[in-house]
């Protein structure tokens, strides 16, 4: 497929893998955009909590997901999120959102109008998304496929010391519990749940710097597109 701007690179992966970090270190040193999907369904379930959504409702949901507006803006290097017209992109990242996640994500007119969103942000290609099935369902004609993991334990530290950094009053224990309820949630839900694309490449980032993975990642993405050429 021949894209205007490039090819698509799909990085998927469970919670806490690394994904957004080395997506946007990774579209920076190809002058890519990077498209953070959970992001953006975060900012879904932002929206939901402060609207109380009866989560149960069919019709309430689907009129949710018609009227809620998401966007990425760029603003100096960095990636604001906004949700309906608020910026919204340090409140988005709690363990009680990532919890609500997982269930805003399993319902169907969100994920259509968010795969909606996202194929049309990433059409034109030169664009690095990640999520969780960006490579089995949003784009699964993407050119370039990882799919990143590490340990249960590895992903609830780095996620732990994030949430610190934050002023998130929390334990260590308590977060990777979350990260494997999460893990669970996100692989057993019978909508796009988490799974590795057969054409993936799978990068288990336990034990390896945040450099050292994009460098793997580089290193495949100019032998693709060699191949390409």
């Amino acid at each position: 497929m021949n894209r205007e701007r490039g090819i698509v690179i799909a990085v998927d992966g469970p919670s806490g893998a690394g994904k957004s970090t080395i997506s946007r270190a990774l579209s920076k040193r190809l002058g890519y955009l990077e498209i953070d999907t959970g992001a953006m369904y975060r900012a879904m379930s932002w929206l939901a909590r402060e609207s109380n959504l009866d989560i149960d409702d069919p019709l309430a949901v689907e009129q949710f997901a018609q009227k809620a507006r998401v966007e990425l803006q760029l603003d100096n290097g960095t990636t604001r999120v906004i949700a309906d017209g608020q910026d919204v992109t340090h409140k988005i990242r709690t363990p009680e959102i990532s919890m609500l996640t997982s269930k805003i994500s399993a319902l169907s007119p969100v994920r259509k109008a968010m795969m909606t969103l996202q194929r049309q942000m990433g059409a034109k290609g030169g664009v690095v998304l990640d999520g969780r099935d960006i490579g089995t369902v949003v784009f699964p004609d993407a050119e370039l496929k990882f799919f990143l993991s590490a340990s249960a334990e590895e992903r609830g530290r780095r996620r732990f010391l994030e949430l610190q950094l934050k002023g998130v009053d929390t334990s260590l224990e308590a977060t990777i519990e979350n990260v494997t309820k999460r893990d669970r949630q996100d692989s057993e839900r019978e909508l796009a749940p988490l799974r590795q694309a057969g054409d993936a490449i799978a990068i288990d980032s336990t034990g390896l710097s945040i450099d050292e993975v994009i460098a793997q990642m580089e290193k495949l993405y100019y032998k693709r597109i060699s191949e390409k050429d």
